[in-house]
């Protein structure tokens, strides 16, 4: 029993010894660094696009309605177009 004891013990050290503090070290610091550089710059990237994009003012929708409103009370009387030219919204 004193030889098992003894390779018990020696296991117990060795065990103690193995599990030494492991960080994620150098490659963990890299790894998390380079995925927020990448994230700074996708962020950078997409408010660059979302400050492209025009969205219109209520007034100007209002206007556009008023103004289609407008225009389709007064062709409803008016004769039907048979030219076969495009109009400006591309159909004929």
């Amino acid at each position: 029993m004193t030889e098992f004891a003894a390779h018990v013990a020696a296991a117990a050290q060795g065990a103690a010894a193995a599990a030494a503090p492991i960080g994620p070290g150098l490659i963990g610091f890299l790894v998390v660094a380079a995925i927020g550089l990448a994230l700074y710059f996708l962020v950078k990237s997409m408010n660059k696009q979302i400050s492209k994009i025009q969205v219109p003012h209520e007034a100007e929708l209002r206007k556009a309605e008023r103004e289609k409103a407008g225009h389709a009370g007064s062709t409803s009387a008016a004769a039907p177009d048979t030219s076969s030219e495009p109009r400006a919204d591309g159909s004929r």
